[in-house]
């Protein structure tokens, strides 16, 4: 639609708010005047009086009736209005729009078309648009369109809507299974003064009041929960939002939600037990299935997962042995990430080096590699777990590679946590901690990352 003629109807609807208005009526009521039931139970109840709300989504006038469409989340209905039965406030219908709210009762019949309906006795207007609905919306393939109105993109695409659902039973899901696990749910905070946990790149803020500069998390309190299991917590979990200030990419976002499990006296090998069937679980709950099809890989979530080790599969795809390289910590992560594009899994990526992993245990027969499994599914990290460090000294050295790092110029390198390693030094058992990001609904969904969230984040238009 052109700007001129958007311009032209916001005009129109702008001088019919105000004859609205003139008729003592008020175009945007606090409530309705009743509670109303669901459209989908109405379409339930032939022959009894119903009260419905919704959007107008269709306007169709022959004469002295009127047929209209009216939507609520759980369904449509047409409405008949007449004026035979409505009488002078049949009039009134002429300074009501396509995108309307409205609230409407009456008998509900069926049409001899057979399209239920309700016959209306009553109208009330809940709220007044002043711009069109998009008539071409649907297809449309500019994606920052769609982004920057995504409440439009949402009304007019019900497999959009649907999508969101899913995303709210996968979250959901993941949580009812950890609660029956024995895992209590926490939170933990999101403004760090050190921030740890993760090897990234976080955003910074400042605090007036106590006029310091801050960090928001870049892990699901990684830290936090394992201090709950020095205060003697056993079996913890969040699911929240963190931060990574890094690139946007179809598998990365900077503002995501995750979630983190720690568990205490269990170590890895029983992680990757209880993480298989949570999986499983979450997909069965989520989508129905457990065969994918994602990016071109066929994923079966069924067959039990195999592990494959770091070192070896590197090995095989690329021809070197990294573990008679002095690689740095980044140059090893990269070269695995170039690696595991080609693997379908599912699969648990185990043998990780200790350089690239500042807080996991090592492995006692092999201390240059450690306790960490990482869910490789169609090419990509879907996960992230390993037997956590419970050695005070050992983590204080750790950080402190870290830190040097860091002073060198790698921004995503962790920092020195020196609180940590004093709440270690108190005792924590062992414990085993894992990490997983709405990338995997993504994933399951075979779709872009910001595709599977509400209100990507945009640049201001110019």
């Amino acid at each position: 639609m052109s700007s001129s003629r958007l311009v032209e109807i916001r005009e129109t609807r702008i001088e019919k708010l105000k004859k609205i208005r003139d008729l003592g009526i008020d175009p945007y009521p606090a409530k309705p005047s009743q509670l109303p039931q669901a459209i989908s139970q109405a379409r339930q109840s032939h022959g009894q009086t119903v009260f419905v709300v919704g959007r107008l989504l269709r306007w169709r006038e022959h004469g002295h009736v009127v047929f209209a469409d009216l939507k609520d989340t759980s369904g449509q209905i047409q409405l008949f209005f007449q004026k035979k039965s409505l009488g002078d406030k049949f009039d009134i219908l002429r300074l009501f729009d396509i995108g309307d709210f409205l609230g409407v009762s009456g008998s509900v019949i069926k049409t001899q078309a057979g399209e239920i309906t309700v016959d209306v006795a009553h109208f009330e207007l809940l709220s007044k648009s002043l711009r069109p609905l998009p008539d071409d919306w649907y297809g449309l393939k500019d994606e920052e369109a769609r982004y920057r109105q995504r409440y439009i993109d949402l009304l007019l695409n019900n497999d959009l809507k649907n999508l969101f659902r899913k995303k709210a039973v996968f979250w959901q899901s993941m949580r009812d299974f950890l609660v029956k696990k024995g895992f209590l749910e926490v939170e933990t905070p999101v403004l760090e003064n050190t921030v740890g946990g993760a090897d990234a790149n976080p955003f910074i803020t400042h605090h007036n009041a106590l006029d310091i500069d801050l960090y928001l998390r870049i892990s699901m309190g990684e830290l936090w929960q394992k201090r709950l299991m020095v205060a003697g917590f056993e079996k913890t979990f969040e699911i929240g939002r963190q931060f990574r200030n890094e690139g946007v990419s179809r598998e990365h976002l900077q503002d995501y939600s995750q979630m983190e499990f720690y568990w205490s006296y269990a170590n890895y090998e029983n992680s990757m037990q209880l993480v298989e069937e949570m999986y499983k679980y979450v997909a069965k709950k989520t989508f129905g299935k457990l065969k994918f099809e994602i990016e071109g890989h066929n994923v079966d979530l069924s067959v039990p997962w195999k592990k494959i080790d770091y070192t070896q599969t590197i090995l095989e795809k690329t021809g070197q042995d990294v573990s008679k390289k002095s690689l740095p910590a980044r140059e090893l992560d990269q070269l695995w990430k170039s690696v595991r594009k080609s693997i379908t899994g599912p699969a648990f990526l185990v043998g990780h080096p200790v350089e690239v992993s500042p807080l996991a245990k090592r492995i006692p027969s092999r201390p240059s590699f450690v306790e960490r499994y990482q869910v490789i599914i169609a090419g990509s990290e879907m996960g992230n777990g390993y037997s956590e460090l419970n050695d005070p000294v050992d983590q204080a050295e750790r950080f402190a590679g870290q830190q040097a790092m860091r002073e060198a110029g790698d921004e995503e390198a962790q920092m020195n946590d020196t609180d940590f390693v004093t709440a270690l030094e108190y005792g924590m058992p062992p414990v085993t901690g894992f990490g997983v990001s709405e990338r995997l609904f993504s994933f399951l969904a075979d779709l872009p990352i910001r595709e599977t969230v509400l209100f990507p984040l945009l640049r201001p238009e110019k």
